[in-house]
């Protein structure tokens, strides 16, 4: 039902504006009592009972009335302001954002804010609010790797399909080895986490030896498999895929690995030629991220490995295994998210899902 104001008919769309104004807990209390003054009028109130309500002035109240018989609701904003005009000239903030983009002067690997200040003549506050404001961060670099692989929309592909859109019946293990995992004994104690203090730990330690860890991750049910040599040698792989592979002869298996030399010699050949139900998917080159178990390596680095002190060798693998049992009762397969707009990578063509 429309309400009328000095003889105009609200829309069902100003009344609803006027009244999510009111309702707003954001909008400015001045412009909310301006809404309520107008939905008051036109209930038929009059400027003397709207003042009471609003305590707005009858001068104001007549104001905003004519205001909103001339705009409607916009004219219930407040009109711009003047104010301090600006002391950037707008070429001068061109160029201070320009420059972040530039390369910097000889020596140097990046511009700083008080390099660029001094040729612009402003201070480092004005042009950092000005790079924060452009989305412009000089001081930060990150990394990135991209593939030289000519066959990585197709290698890809097929990791992909078997995370997404895996054969029935099927197994797919992710396999690889984290090298050189060194047993460091803290020589101080570590200070616990106190309220207002943060765990702490002495920076001096011993070292007491390395081992590396063999890994395979089952996709379908997130469970590791995990074991630990003193070497990381073609031997040592195949004598680890045989306890992956062990009580599955009968099942079709695939193992996704990156292309490392240890992973293609003659005697992991001579193993595959052995195990004709298992089929390896190898990485592109330069994409060990498309190996879920990348992903676990980052987990039990964070939970186990970096903060611990392990004594011995024995040590350490002892407290990995417990990790891994640990891990394994709680375990849940990986989301696998693929985006990349510009790059689409369709399995949809792989039929079969087991999960």
């Amino acid at each position: 039902m429309a309400r009328n104001v000095r003889g105009l008919d609200l829309d069902e769309i100003e009344i609803a504006v006027l009244c999510e104004w009111t309702r707003s807990t954001t909008v400015e209390a001045g412009l909310a009592r301006r809404a309520r003054a107008m939905l008051l009028l036109a209930d038929g109130e009059s400027l003397r009972e709207v003042r009471s309500r609003t305590a707005m002035s009858t001068q104001h109240i007549a104001k905003w009335r004519d205001r909103f018989i001339e705009k409607g609701v916009e004219g219930l904003l407040d009109a711009p302001r003047s104010g301090r005009p600006e002391e950037i000239p707008l070429e001068t903030k061109v160029k201070i954002i320009s420059m972040a983009q530039m390369p910097p002067p000889p020596g140097v690997s990046r511009w700083s804010s008080y390099e660029v200040a001094a040729q612009c003549g402003v201070s480092p506050t004005t042009v950092q609010v000005l790079w924060r404001s452009a989305g412009l961060k000089p001081h930060r670099q990150e990394t990135y790797m991209a593939s030289p692989d000519p066959e990585f929309y197709k290698k890809a592909k097929d990791i992909i399909g078997l995370y997404l859109n895996p054969p029935e019946h099927a197994a797919v293990f992710c396999v690889d080895e984290k090298t050189a995992i060194q047993a460091l004994d803290r020589l101080q104690p570590l200070l616990p986490l106190r309220q207002g203090k943060v765990e702490r730990r002495g920076f001096e330690y011993e070292r007491k030896g390395v081992s590396s860890l063999y890994a395979a991750l089952e996709v379908g049910s997130g469970e590791v498999i995990g074991e630990c040599s003193p070497r990381h040698r073609s031997v040592d792989l195949v004598r680890f895929l045989d306890k992956v592979v062990r009580g599955r002869k009968k099942q079709e298996i695939h193992i996704i690995m990156d292309n490392l030399s240890a992973h293609k010699t003659s005697l992991v050949k001579d193993w595959l030629a052995q195990h004709t139900n298992v089929q390896i998917h190898y990485t592109p080159t330069y994409a060990s991220w498309l190996n879920q178990v990348e992903i676990w390596f980052s987990m039990i680095t964070t939970q186990c490995i970096r903060r611990g002190s392990f004594s011995s060798v024995r040590d350490l693998v002892k407290k990995i295994g417990h990790y891994i049992e640990w891990y394994n009762q709680r375990c849940t397969p990986f989301r696998w998210l693929y985006n990349d707009p510009t790059n689409r990578i369709n399995v949809s063509r792989i039929k079969n899902a087991r999960y």
